[in-house]
This record gives C-alpha cells, sequence and structure tokens, in this order.
C-alpha cells in the first residue's frame, strides 16, 4: 500500500511553515536545547509536543507501552543520560494517560503476546496496590492503576544511577508524575514531583495516598 498521501501531507505542511514562518526551519536545525524530557505511552493519541503547546526541539521525547522505566532497558536509560547530561534537560516528565491499553491488560491478566513480558513491570505495580485496588469500585480501578503505575515510574526514574549521579552533582533537575485525559485533553499533575533523592519516598507517600483517597467506595 502506497504511503503517497503521507509525503503529500509533509510537503503541504513544510510548505505552510515556511509561508507562515519563513525562519522556522533555519531555526530548528539549530535547536536542540530542550528544558523538558517527556517519557509517555506509545498510544498514538497522547503526542508530547501538542499536548504541552511546545515547539518541535523543545521537548525531548521517549515514549513506550505504558510509559515504563525499567532498569534494565537500555534504551530509555541511553535517552534519559542523553537528556540529562548532554542536553541538561531541567524538568523530566513521566506522563500517563486514563484507559491505557497497557495497563487494562495488566489489570485483566490478559494475555497479548510478546508485550505480556513489558506488562509484567506494570503487574508488579498491580500486585503492589493489590488490597486498596480491590477495594475500590470496579469502574475507578484502571484509572486508579493508570495513575499509581505513573507514580511508580517516576520511583523507577529516580532510583537510576543516571538521575542519582545528577543529583550527586548538584545539577537542578526534577522528576514530576502527570498524566493524561484522552476524552478531555487535559493533563494533571499527580503531585509526585522529586527535586533529589532524599525526598523520593516522602514524595511517593504524598502521591499514593492522594490516589487512594479518591478511589475508595
Amino acid at each position: 500500500m502506497s504511503l503517497d498521501h503521507l509525503l503529500a501531507h509533509n510537503r503541504a505542511w513544510a510548505a505552510q511553515m515556511v509561508r507562515e514562518r519563513p525562519s522556522f526551519f533555519t531555526n530548528l536545525k539549530n535547536q536542540q536545547k530542550p528544558k523538558y524530557m517527556w517519557i509517555g505511552c506509545s498510544d498514538s493519541r497522547v503526542p508530547a509536543n501538542q499536548i504541552t503547546g511546545l515547539e518541535p526541539g523543545e521537548v525531548f521525547v521517549h515514549r513506550n507501552v505504558a510509559n515504563v522505566v525499567v532498569h534494565s532497558d537500555l534504551n530509555a536509560l541511553s535517552t534519559v543520560q542523553y537528556a540529562v547530561d548532554m542536553l541538561n534537560v531541567e524538568h523530566v516528565i513521566v506522563c500517563g494517560h486514563y484507559g491505557c491499553g497497557g495497563v487494562q491488560a495488566a489489570l485483566d491478566n490478559a494475555r497479548i503476546g510478546l508485550a505480556d513480558n513489558w506488562i509484567r513491570h506494570i503487574q508488579d505495580v498491580r500486585d503492589r496496590y493489590r488490597k486498596p485496588l480491590e477495594g475500590a469500585l470496579v469502574t475507578q480501578r484502571l484509572d486508579m492503576l493508570c495513575e499509581l503505575n505513573v507514580i511508580e515510574q517516576v520511583v523507577n526514574l529516580c532510583q537510576t544511577t543516571v538521575l542519582k549521579d545528577a543529583w550527586l552533582r548538584s545539577h537542578s533537575i526534577t522528576v514530576h508524575g502527570w498524566i493524561y485525559g484522552v476524552s478531555d485533553g487535559l493533563v494533571h499533575d499527580l503531585d509526585m514531583s522529586v527535586q533529589g533523592a532524599a525526598g523520593l519516598e516522602l514524595a511517593r507517600e504524598r502521591a499514593v495516598a492522594q490516589v487512594l483517597s479518591k478511589n475508595r467506595r
């Protein structure tokens, strides 16, 4: 199947940008100084730039199924290391989204193939919070696990050698946990912001308490 229609859209977009902002591409080729890194879900409905209103070159992006940070994932860790050490980003945002298919599969113990091995990391989050999840309304459990998954992935990120070493060097960098609503386009801050290793556990306890308090029967 031909993808000529996508190439045509690209040419139309490039021409429109040149008309509206003649220096756009000239400036863009020299611009790779983002203040922000985004770790998000691969879901096609969650585009980092559009959600945040940032231009190309203003946010460094890594995406995977269910916005997971795994200590053995050299792809993610290399991207984080480049963002922190080479680009000197000031903020790393872990952003999940409501209705996440990967989180749903973990919640339901669904078998979907090779990705089951990846989703096992989300099942670890599910198992950690099994009692409060079972105590919540069935209609609340998916959203609840989506939020808890973001919090735990922030914890994982903060425990990487990249972030630990950056904080030891007094590199000013903050990790944030957000979640996006596909149904309304709004981002919600989960109050999971960490500026150093010393504040990690307190931030986790506070953020988890807030999630659990709004998901009680």
